[in-house]
């Protein structure tokens, strides 16, 4: 019998491969090979380090300061994406102009930054929050927008776990469940949660269009707790890859090998989580429009925490970055939206394919603070005029307009450096949000 001391007598460097080296050696003993037809073959199982670059490629920051604190956030981004342009995996990045870092460990992918990478899916580019996503619905007749506004927060829950009574979602999303192995199990995430929003910066905004007046309701949310599950598998299979094949890569840019077993499953997993969350927008609209007798005139949505493949053969990830090219998916439509805060309009975008940008644009207004550090520095009112609610009942004031970048100067970069064209907008009424819903978690209250 082959072991591990004979693989380190014939030169080979102990590591976790060698557990499928022993394997793979032994099963071809046992079939008559020699010990030179088995050197060879594990020759080709030996992993070769992925080593990082000594200097970051260059990338695009479509991305201007007004003032010292928007100059100190710009400084943190390039810095995040020097080290992130390490990465042997990546080929090219962009920053958008609502970018800001996602996290402290050095070379995370800031939000509204995009790369390119070749063979390699990078969960921790596309986050947790996978497909989280905006989708608009315009009613066909004119109504009352405070009407809808009470309709959507009748139909749905916002916030943590899952709602009261059970909503399937649609048979061919649970139908790929079974087999693949980063969704095996999830079921109930799926079922549980769907129909539903979370929290943070997760919305039902409801305006009219500036150029008909018909009334619309844009969402905002990700794929929930299902979304969370896969995305805590894929990072323990990307950690476990990368720490045979490029162990000096931070954990935080742990890559799936996209040509591999597990790159094709989890691939696939992406696009049923994609296809989940699309499903999540369309009930709650439509529940909505049902509760209000109204019908759809018009229906769109995209997503900014995603995976994308062009024809060149790169994954393009998106970290609160919104595809804005022809044809990213097979029910894109040419239009992009992009909401700032509850107080400003949501812009409709044309597609604009800039290459500097990778064919992206920014997903909303972004922060130039973390909401802490903005909660330290400031005392947010609500917004006059906005019918504004919280779920939970407290409002989250890191969630209030001032929170986020100046909105007139995230649409003018969006213009200056060409990354979509504005082609209308959603003027607004009012919004929901979850809120503050950990100051009255049930577990805080005493007796």
């Amino acid at each position: 019998m082959i072991d591990g001391n004979t693989l380190i007598a014939w030169g080979f460097a102990p590591g976790r491969w060698f557990r499928d080296a022993l394997e793979t050696a032994n099963a071809m003993r046992a079939g008559g090979a020699d010990d030179d037809a088995i050197f060879i073959a594990l020759q080709t199982l030996q992993p070769i380090e992925t080593l990082m670059r000594t200097n970051g490629i260059p990338f695009s920051m479509l991305i201007e300061a007004e003032n010292e604190v928007e100059r100190a956030n710009v400084t943190a981004v390039a810095q995040h994406m020097d080290a992130l342009m390490r990465v042997p995996t990546i080929m090219a990045g962009a920053v958008m102009p609502d970018a800001c870092p996602s996290g402290t460990a050095l070379g995370t992918i800031p939000v509204g930054g995009v790369v390119a990478c070749d063979d390699a899916i990078h969960p921790g580019f596309h986050s947790s929050d996978i497909c989280c996503s905006v989708a608009i619905t315009v009613f066909g007749r004119r109504d009352d927008p405070k009407r809808v506004l009470d309709a959507v927060h009748d139909v749905t829950h916002f916030g943590p776990g899952g709602r009261d009574g059970i909503r399937m979602p649609p048979d061919e999303v649970m139908a790929g469940f079974d087999r693949n192995p980063f969704l095996k199990g999830l079921e109930r995430f799926a079922i549980g949660h769907f129909a539903t929003q979370g929290d943070g910066n997760h919305f039902a905004f409801v305006g009219h269009l500036k150029s008909t007046g018909h009334v619309a309701l844009v969402t905002h949310h990700g794929s929930r707790g299902l979304g969370a599950q896969v995305y805590k598998r894929g990072m323990a299979v990307a950690r476990k890859h990368t720490a045979i094949h490029a162990p000096k890569v931070p954990n935080h840019n742990a890559w799936i090998k996209a040509s591999s077993d597990d790159g094709r499953a989890y691939w696939e997993a992406l696009q049923i989580v994609r296809g989940w969350t699309k499903a999540n927008h369309i009930a709650i609209h439509d529940l909505t429009a049902a509760r209000l007798g109204n019908a759809i005139a018009d229906r769109f949505w995209n997503e900014h925490n995603f995976v994308f493949r062009k024809a060149d053969g790169l994954f393009y990830h998106g970290k609160g970055a919104t595809p804005s090219w022809a044809g990213f998916s097979e029910d894109d439509d040419g239009r992009t939206l992009v909401p700032l805060n509850m107080a400003e309009p949501v812009l409709i975008l044309r597609h604009r394919d800039n290459r500097s940008a990778l064919g992206f644009a920014p997903h909303g207004a972004g922060r130039n603070v973390g909401r802490k550090a903005f909660l330290r520095e400031n005392k947010p009112q609500l917004p006059a005029g906005i019918d504004a609610r919280f779920y939970c009942g407290k409002p989250d004031l890191s969630e209030l307009p001032q929170a986020y970048k100046n909105a007139a100067s995230v649409r003018s970069q969006i213009t200056k450096y060409g990354l979509g064209e504005v082609i209308d907008e959603v003027i607004p009424y009012g919004s929901i949000m979850a809120g503050d819903w950990e100051a009255e978690a049930p577990w805080r209250k005493r007796g």
